[in-house]
């Protein structure tokens, strides 16, 4: 006899979950909310979660990009902490939805946007894939010039470890983090102090005028680009804290695990400028001397590039469940790591420092319209101390064309401050070089979603819901 639909559901979007801080039990459990039994851990955990994954060769390689804009170390250290702080913040407000809901960031979207979400959802799987190739390029290359292999089986070889990690699921991935924050911090403070003793940082910058405007623009949104990455992701390493987990330490933990760790990434690639460049690991090998020192910094980044982008299979195989795959999560994870193999393969086969900044950019662009109708719609059903069930919204008629116009404007009126070597706006031609996608897309998206609300109310449309009346925590 066959399996009803309710049945199948619970099979494939439950199952199996940790219980307790420690339990590394295999996590089969998908998108449905994470029950009030198996909530557990404290708010510092998101320091580790969110500091060790950041801290990697992708952070340094990006700073490096600064230095090839023109700027001197001081103008692109302001510049990488302007990007950086922004970009946190809507990560560190969306991590502390996880407690509240016990739900995953793509799963939370269902609320606005409806059946609409398979756009956002399958954005976000494909943005996943695009950071396993962004991460797991440095990791390949590192295990490669370690042992000798050549990159494809070492690529290959990152792989296979990450995505072990990600399929056994959310406690083994905080628990790796953990582990690799002590480690990272240990060998990027050797990094550290071997590039400050014995490499002349330029502190001049090499453009001036308008031009130096659009440089440092353009770098804060590189460096926005990569912590606002996570804000489709925050969620998804909260949602099994309890309830009563503080809200603003929540709040300040995930804040300074994205902000730590990128900042300090980035200015050691701005420090070295094009000393590193496309050769990134073999130059950090370089700069430590090379031998033994030289041989653990390239099993670090392997190493590193493992832990990190276990998370991006985790949230990947949540994105495919959201927009409607009847994939169990951990097969779900598999999906991801294998199409990210051919991506990093793409990538490695010349002109990396363009398509890295192209990749960098692109895939991060839908994430502020996605930010603003999510904020926004979170704001409308929890005014006045509301608080909901999730399932209970999600089960009340809504319409969900507002979200999906929002989001859709949100993100065509970003084209035109694009700045990538595919395509540049032309407001961005006309600034210098200044990228302003980012902010445009986030401020157009949440007030088109705002008015579109508003709208649906007055007219006496669908059921937009916002809560129960039963006053929150």
């Amino acid at each position: 006899m066959p399996m009803d639909r309710t049945a199948l559901t619970a099979e494939v979007f439950g199952g199996r979950m940790p219980a307790r801080a420690g339990d590394l039990v295999i996590e089969s459990h998908g998108i449905t909310p994470v029950p009030l039994g198996n909530r557990f851990g404290r708010p510092v955990r998101l320091l580790t979660v969110f500091f060790a994954p950041n801290l990697t060769m992708t952070a340094v390689f990006s700073g490096t990009l600064g230095a090839g804009l023109g700027l001197g170390f001081g103008t692109g250290l302001v510049a990488l902490l302007l990007g950086t702080i922004l970009g946190a913040i809507p990560v560190a407000y969306l991590a502390t939805w996880g407690p509240r809901t016990g739900t995953a960031q793509l799963p939370l979207a269902r609320l606005p946007f409806r059946g609409t979400v398979v756009l956002p959802g399958l954005v976000q799987w494909f943005n996943s894939i695009a950071w396993d190739a962004l991460v797991g390029l440095f990791g390949g290359d590192a295990l490669a010039q370690l042992v000798g292999m050549p990159f494809w089986l070492a690529v290959a070889i990152v792989l296979l470890l990450q995505c072990a990690v990600g399929v056994l699921g959310y406690e083994v991935i905080h628990r790796v983090q953990a582990v690799m924050t002590a480690i990272i911090a240990v060998f990027f403070v050797v990094l550290t102090v071997r590039l400050l003793s014995g490499h002349a940082v330029v502190v001049d910058n090499s453009v001036s005028g308008a031009d130096l405007v659009g440089a440092f623009l353009l770098f804060s949104t590189i460096a926005l680009s990569l912590s606002i990455s996570w804000a489709s992701y925050a969620s998804d390493f909260s949602r099994y804290l309890p309830p009563t987990t503080s809200r603003s330490r929540a709040f300040l933990y995930t804040l300074l695990g994205v902000t730590l760790s990128f900042v300090w990434g980035e200015a050691l690639g701005l420090a070295a400028g094009q000393t590193l460049s496309d050769q990134t690991t073999a130059g950090i090998s370089t700069l430590l001397g090379g031998g033994v020192l030289g041989g653990v910094a390239l099993l670090v980044i392997a190493l590193t590039a493992v832990s990190s982008n276990a998370m991006n299979d985790y949230s990947g195989s949540l994105a495919l469940q959201t927009v409607g795959v009847r994939l169990r999560r951990p097969v779900s994870a598999v999906v991801v790591t294998v199409i990210a193999f051919a991506l990093i393969l793409w990538m490695h086969s010349g002109d990396l420092a363009s398509k890295f900044e192209d990749v960098l950019l692109v895939i991060g662009y839908w994430i502020p319209p996605f930010v603003g109708v999510v904020v926004i719609d979170w704001w409308i059903r929890t005014k006045r101390g509301r608080r909901f069930d999730v399932l209970a919204d999600a089960a009340k008629p809504q319409a969900g064309w507002p979200a999906l116009v929002a989001f859709t404007v949100g993100c065509a009126a970003a084209v035109p401050f694009m700045n990538t070597s595919i395509f540049t706006g032309p407001v961005a031609a006309a600034a210098h070089g200044a990228d302003l996608a980012y902010y445009v897309g986030l401020v157009v998206s949440g007030a088109v979603y705002s008015l579109l609300r508003v709208l649906v109310r007055s007219r006496g449309g669908a059921e937009l819901g916002e809560g129960t009346s039963e006053r929150g925590q």
